[in-house]
């Protein structure tokens, strides 16, 4: 594993562990993230968005990395418990590292699996 891998999955071990601190010691502050339901260009905006997801995270299991010079692709599930119920998520995350932190990740998924476990109101 290179020095850009550790990095995302410090990150990722920190976020899906509701490490919060931990995963914002390991991004920029102008970290830009792009999902299916989020766009946001700095960190404070980011760790803003993702809060409520620390109720229904259970952690995930890396499934399959591949680091590229500064850039990690991360398949993996993600375990996520709600009162809809019980499941796991196919996720797909890029990321890229610039002087040993994350400046960008990128996250694609089902978006009608993760609705399953997680509705709409």
């Amino acid at each position: 594993m290179g020095a850009a891998a550790k990095i995302a999955n410090e990150y990722l071990k920190a976020f899906y562990s509701g490490d919060v601190a931990g995963a914002r010691a390991t991004v920029t502050e102008d970290f830009s993230f792009t999902g299916p339901f989020v766009q946001t260009s700095s960190r404070d905006a980011f760790f803003q968005s993702a809060a409520p997801l620390a109720r229904i995270v259970r952690g995930h299991r890396l499934l399959k990395q591949w680091e590229d010079g500064d850039d990690v692709c991360s398949f993996y599930e993600l375990n996520l418990e709600t009162p809809a119920g019980k499941g796991a998520v196919l996720m797909s995350e890029w990321h890229t590292v610039r002087r040993s932190k994350l400046v960008s990740a990128r996250v694609v998924f089902d978006t009608a699996a993760f609705r399953a476990l997680v509705p709409t109101r």
